[in-house]
């Protein structure tokens, strides 16, 4: 089998850095650069520790060859400006994990829960964002009903790793610390992408989301809470979600109150429901780093190039 040539620009990151970590783990894909501004020239395990016995591979400046699939985890802005600034093969097909192409009508959106037919058409992919992708696997089986009505209101709490690398406030250990605190509240920049998923769903939809942020004190992992009015009962919201997931490898629907730690380290997403006084009550937790950026990217790869949608992605959760 011909192994899917991999470059990878900005892959020095947390998401290049899990990229990387799953790629090299990959039955079909041969990582052929990785580039870094700031590290070129150094050994990929210098930067990525973790990394030291798993590959000889070291950054550079440019991807100087020719590549099946070329990864974006350049920061958010910077992708539409290598896109402009390289180019690539007619024959390289472009996943980008930053949000420059989210809405853009010449990028699929990338969430294989939604739109896994077109991904394995197309040749660039727009790779969700982690929240967005955490609060539309709830959602998603609700607006394929046009069950959505009324206001939806979202509080979801996100590690620390879904801050990125660069040094802020907010991102020092001894401020994210056994701290927690709201950012963007109601205007949250995945909102949009947010929207138009549903949209494409439930076309009438005019229901507010109200979305409520936290930054919490741990690494990595989001739990969204959300809860909307309806008259559903639980046994169809459950029957129907289950229906809608039967045929997605990655999303699971649980009957027992799920946790972050269930998902740490996985492709996985975990819905659960309950019902409150007219109200379906619904939580729904990924990996941010994972199933919110990497192993979504990777997943988006798999069904582009016609392979198992589950290869290199088997991961086991770090329950401890």
């Amino acid at each position: 089998m011909n192994k899917v040539r991999v470059g990878i620009a900005g892959g020095s990151g947390y998401t290049g850095g899990e990229l990387l970590r799953i790629l090299l783990q990959h039955p079909a894909a041969e990582i052929r650069a990785a580039t870094s501004r700031s590290n070129a020239g150094k050994p990929v395990p210098e930067v990525h520790a973790d990394l030291l016995g798993e590959t000889d591979l070291k950054f550079s400046n440019a991807i100087n060859e020719e590549v099946d699939v070329l990864f974006l985890c350049l920061g958010h802005g910077e992708s539409a400006n290598y896109l402009r600034a390289h180019q690539s093969s007619e024959r390289t097909k472009i996943i980008d994990l930053s949000q420059d192409h989210r809405l853009s009508p010449d990028f699929v959106y990338g969430l294989p829960e939604l739109h896994r037919a077109a991904i394995t058409r197309a040749t660039r992919i727009a790779n969700p964002g982690c929240f967005a992708t955490c609060i539309q696997l709830a959602l998603l089986p609700l607006a394929q009903r046009g069950l959505i009505r009324g206001e939806v209101h979202v509080s979801a709490i996100t590690g620390s790793t879904g801050a990125g690398q660069a040094l802020a406030e907010t991102t020092h250990f001894s401020w994210r610390n056994n701290n927690i605190s709201v950012y963007k509240a109601f205007e949250h920049q995945h909102l949009p992408e947010i929207y138009q998923s549903l949209k494409s769903l439930q076309p009438a939809l005019e229901a507010r989301i109200n979305f409520i942020p936290f930054r919490g004190g741990f690494t990595r992992g989001i739990l969204s809470a959300i809860y909307l009015d309806t008259d559903l009962s639980l046994a169809v919201a459950y029957e129907m979600c289950e229906a809608y997931y039967a045929a997605h490898p990655f999303v699971h629907i649980s009957r027992k109150n799920p946790d972050v730690k269930q998902v740490v380290n996985t492709n996985n997403g975990v819905v659960y429901m309950e019902r409150h006084e007219g109200k379906l009550f619904l939580i729904s937790v990924i990996d941010n780093l994972v199933k919110g950026a990497s192993g979504q990217a990777v997943q988006n790869m798999n069904l582009m190039f016609g392979l198992e949608e589950t290869l290199g992605l088997k991961l086991k959760a770090m329950a401890y």
